[in-house]
């Protein structure tokens, strides 16, 4: 008999224990519940990696060492939040410093590229079929991820980590959060509420029609309210020239929907973690319509919502490294067999039909790096990596 899993916070309203240190009160509504969950599993998660960290120093110090990434060097990523103003300030400048520098991609193969930050956009349009609804989504856009955090820290001499954005603190309302408040500190702001019907998305061969928003026109406030953006679009129409690698200078626009922002509760990502067993159910869970990977982009919308061109909008890389959060944490729920396992093939939806994702398959990331085998990718603290979420 299939037996059906239950949603967390109704497993622990009926007194199921689920790790959790925290004693049911009735006075909290299943979002805090949720939420207190989440801060006990990262914290049981952080105190994992500080227990192999501290022996890998150990290990420096008896010259035994077979890693780089110890507890001396490892990058924290912070939640906006909770950076100091100054740290916010550091890594929009960086950012922005991105934005002015020359492009590393060829004129020939993307013509709109006038800045290192598109040579990022360039290479998401590019493989964009083989890196979503597949077996290659969630190592890639970690990689993809860290790459550009090395860019900001060796191009643009930013000293901290990638940022991370929390969907589950302010999924009610985007504009009551540091990250969408439109203060000079912030990623900006909703765009201007422009009316406007249905926005048609076409994408991996699926078609859709996004409701609107409540903004639809540029961004108004905070520091890229003047950004210009110059690739793209691809899934939205009318689509951009050259298949969105031509020159299409326009604003940065956005539209947030409380309808797709309702599916990123803290309920939600706790459902994800427990519900999910092997990582074929996890992406599945965590790719679909109703997931969380599509709630961050449908959610701030505009060229967030465009599954090709989407790292135009700066929030893109605090959206995946949300994302990426919350595989750590499922890796966790089984550290010694859930950073292993590979699902899905190479392709997204299997079209074209293609061969399984394995640990030693091949990742391409054009003029952003060299190819990356897939299983060299999976701990934040080996490989190239050497990061974690606080």
């Amino acid at each position: 008999m299939k037996h059906q899993i239950l949603p967390f916070w109704l497993m622990y309203s009926l007194g199921v224990a689920l790790a959790a240190p925290y004693s049911f009160n009735s006075t909290l509504d299943p979002q805090k519940i949720a939420s207190n969950q989440l801060a006990s599993w990262q914290e049981t998660l952080n105190e994992q990696l500080a227990k192999v960290l501290q022996a890998r120093n150990a290990a420096v110090n008896g010259t035994t060492a077979t890693t780089d990434c110890t507890a001396d060097n490892i990058i924290y990523r912070q939640e906006w939040g909770s950076m100091l103003v100054r740290e916010r300030r550091d890594y929009i400048d960086a950012v922005k410093c991105l934005m002015n520098l020359p492009p590393l991609s060829s004129p020939d193969k993307v013509p709109g590229a006038r800045s290192r930050y598109d040579d990022f956009t360039a290479m998401h349009i590019t493989y964009a079929p083989i890196i979503h609804h597949s077996g290659l989504f969630l190592v890639w856009h970690r990689y993809y991820t860290w790459l550009y955090e090395k860019a900001l820290r060796d191009e643009c001499v930013y000293k901290g980590g990638q940022p991370y954005w929390d969907w589950t603190l302010n999924w009610d309302d985007l504009t009551k959060s540091p990250v969408f408040d439109g203060s000079p500190y912030s990623m900006g702001s909703n765009g201007k509420v422009i009316p406007h019907g249905p926005v048609n998305d076409t994408a991996l061969g699926s078609t859709r029609l996004l409701n609107p928003g409540t903004g639809g026109g540029c961004i108004e406030a905070g520091p890229f309210a003047n950004l210009t953006i110059n690739l793209g679009p691809v899934a939205l129409l009318p689509a951009g020239p050259n298949n969105g690698m031509g020159y299409n200078p326009r604003c940065l626009h956005r539209d947030f929907s409380a309808e797709w922002n309702n599916n990123s509760k803290p309920t939600d990502v706790v459902d994800l973690i427990t519900g999910s067993t092997d990582i074929t159910s996890f992406d599945v869970k965590l790719e679909a319509l109703k997931g969380l990977h599509a709630a961050g982009h449908f959610g701030v919308g505009g060229m967030m919502a465009d599954q090709y061109a989407s790292s135009s909008d700066p929030i893109f890389w605090l959206h995946h490294s949300m994302v990426d959060r919350v595989w750590t944490m499922w890796q966790s729920h089984d550290p010694s067999v859930r950073p292993y396992q590979t699902g899905r093939t190479v392709t997204a939806h299997n079209n074209p039909p293609s061969a399984n994702a394995t640990l030693d398959t091949i990742m391409p990331f054009g003029i952003l790096g060299t190819p990356q085998k897939l299983g060299d990718l999976v701990s934040t603290i080996d490989g190239p990596f050497c990061y974690q979420y606080i």
